[in-house]
């Protein structure tokens, strides 16, 4: 993921179609809960990330080197992960369903190398905070609408651009604790983060807390981590949650809010961003998934040549407990060689197993060590 709050936004105001309405983009849905799509930029169809919790948007190095971008000034910008350096460079044409700006600013970033980065281009507040977002998310398409239009109904919360940034945010209950500012990024792929203060201020009673590895711009981020029976947004229950926990210091504290609610949360829902009319609406797909994916092993890996790599081994976990460390590969499991056990998506299903499953695992330098699966968080 790419959240972050760059050093300025552009002035150059979009251009909005009078039937934009009836341009739907398609989009899906990358492994990271990214809304991927077509843009048109300086003339050619490219990939895109529709990021509402970016306040400028920013074209990879490598794109802005092929359109020859005109170099504007240097500078620093606050991520998920610890800051990053950009540039600011003169923006091309962009245009996409019925939405086009011409001039402006983008910023440009060194993407290669990092996880989760899947597009040349991420759009953030400076084209989008003039109008309203319509995401279906259970059609997979999106279209953008002049602000103050109302395609469905559905249950609403408060939606407000911060000043200077021209970010989203809104508010939530968590408990009997109202918790605001509350960033609104489409760019998040999980489904709700705290800042360390926000949590210790509302945290439920006996809520259990491990760890989880996460990525940003800045690089690979270590945060705590446990499931919430659910919060009160837009005046209804949302369903048990999952929850990340910066530490102090973290990219939401730094961008002078709560927390965040990612597209992990949003896409429960068909989601209505409109600034401008101060609301954001939501109408519950019944069709989506509500119990997040809970790990019984603690054990976070990615699939590659024949072997399990672990990323991070979590807190209070079977793995840990095992004495699992990350960045050592897991050849088989019960026997059974892992490329088998890889589904198409990349899950293993056993490290989310059943609680009470034993599970014989060789490392791919012949060690072998077992855990039994267990509900730790």
């Amino acid at each position: 993921m790419l959240a972050m709050l760059a050093l300025a936004a552009a002035t150059q105001e979009p251009v909005l179609a009078a039937d934009s309405e009836a341009r739907w983009v398609p989009f899906e849905l990358t492994a990271s809960n990214q809304i991927r799509f077509t843009i048109q930029a300086g003339g050619r169809d490219v990939s895109a990330i529709l990021d509402t919790g970016i306040s400028i948007s920013v074209v990879s190095r490598g794109f802005a080197d092929t359109l020859g971008l005109k170099h504007l000034e240097s500078g620093r910008a606050t991520a998920i992960g610890g800051a990053i350096p950009i540039d600011l460079a003169a923006a091309p044409r962009v245009a996409f369903g019925g939405l086009s700006r011409t001039g402006g600013r983008v910023a440009v970033a060194d993407m290669a190398g990092i996880p989760g980065v899947s597009a040349e281009i991420y759009v953030g507040a400076d084209l989008l905070g003039c109008c309203a977002i319509d995401i279906d998310y259970p059609a997979r398409r999106f279209r953008i609408l002049p602000s103050g239009r109302m395609p469905f109904t559905g249950d609403t919360a408060p939606l407000s651009k911060v000043r200077g940034s021209g970010v989203f945010v809104t508010e939530f209950t968590l408990g009997t604790r109202r918790l605001r500012p509350i960033l609104v990024d489409t760019g998040d792929g999980s489904s709700l983060t705290l800042t360390s203060q926000a949590w210790t201020t509302a945290r439920p009673p006996g809520t259990r807390v491990t760890t989880t590895l996460g990525y940003g711009a800045g690089g690979a981020l270590v945060s705590d981590a446990a499931i919430l029976p659910g919060i009160m947004l837009g005046g209804r229950a949302t369903g048990e949650t999952e929850l990340r926990i910066e530490a102090a210091g973290g990219f939401s504290q730094m961008a002078g809010t709560a927390g965040r609610i990612g597209t992990g949360l949003l896409m429960r829902y068909r989601v209505l961003l409109d600034p401008g009319a101060g609301r954001m609406v939501l109408r519950p797909d019944p069709a989506a998934e509500r119990t997040p994916l809970r790990s019984t092993s603690g054990l976070l890996v990615n699939y590659a040549n024949g072997a399990l790599r672990i990323l991070h081994v979590m807190r209070g976990s079977p793995a840990e407990q095992a004495g699992f460390a990350a960045g050592e590969r897991i050849c088989a499991a019960d026997g059974q060689p892992v490329r088998e056990d890889v589904e198409a998506d990349g899950k293993v299903d056993w490290t989310v197993g059943t609680p009470g499953r034993v599970v014989r695992l060789r490392e791919c330098d012949g060690r072998e060590r077992t855990i039994t699966l267990r509900a730790f968080y």
